[in-house]
């Protein structure tokens, strides 16, 4: 995802990546950062981690900028990225925004079921329709969809979660079929465990040693 060639006088490729308020998300902010991407780093309810993320790659030479949106909310998300193309094109999307809310199936209420699938899948095609025809358009783009290892072989405790993540695959793989001869490609990454506030929630070390074959969470 190499920005531009060396000498080019192009301006920078845009990156949009969702949860960027996040371990997960900041980390690939910052490795597209570093890769001479325009960082546009997003948070909901965590403005100032995305602020600081952006201060810090901008201390650091980089470019970057934070918007802030419910990835729930279409129009929100279409008013959003409305100006964000204004700015100018996004050619990568790093789908990243997520939420886990564990209980099992038996207990489990109506709001934690729906809030995880509109986070975890809705929000995934309210952030990625409205960049869709840009991008085809463009003849080229790359978008990425933070997934989870739950999604392929399930979790206890976790029916909502491994449900969205895993349609959220089935999502990505129609629509790959879909882009790949407009030179967009749509890929997924799993994750498992990653040391994070979110996951240290969730997992004990017990559990971690039990399910991690390397027997700590990745970092």
């Amino acid at each position: 995802m190499t920005a531009t060639s060396s000498g080019s006088a192009r301006p920078p490729r845009r990156a949009l990546v969702t949860g960027a308020s996040g371990a997960i998300g900041g980390a690939i902010a910052r490795a597209l950062a570093a890769q001479g991407l325009h960082v546009i780093a997003h948070a909901n309810g965590n403005r100032a981690a995305a602020d600081q993320l952006v201060a810090e790659l901008q201390a650091s030479g980089q470019s970057a900028e934070a918007v802030v949106f419910d990835v729930t909310d279409a129009a929100a998300c279409a008013g959003a990225l409305g100006k964000v193309l204004e700015q100018g094109p996004v050619q990568v999307l790093v789908s990243n925004a997520g939420v886990h809310d564990d209980a099992v199936f038996a207990g489990m209420t109506p709001t934690q079921w729906q809030r995880v699938i509109d986070v975890n899948l809705n929000g995934f095609y309210n952030v990625a329709q409205p960049l869709m025809l840009p991008m085809l358009r463009a003849r080229w783009g790359r978008i990425v969809a933070i997934t989870s290892v739950a999604g392929q072989a399930g979790n206890r405790g976790q029916v909502n979660y491994a449900a969205a993540k895993g349609a959220l695959h089935a999502a990505v793989k129609s629509l790959a079929l879909e882009c790949a001869s407009r030179g967009v490609t749509v890929n997924a990454v799993a994750p498992g465990i990653v040391a994070s506030d979110m996951s240290a929630g969730a997992f004990d070390a017990d559990a971690i040693k039990r399910m991690v074959p390397m027997q700590r969470a990745g970092q």
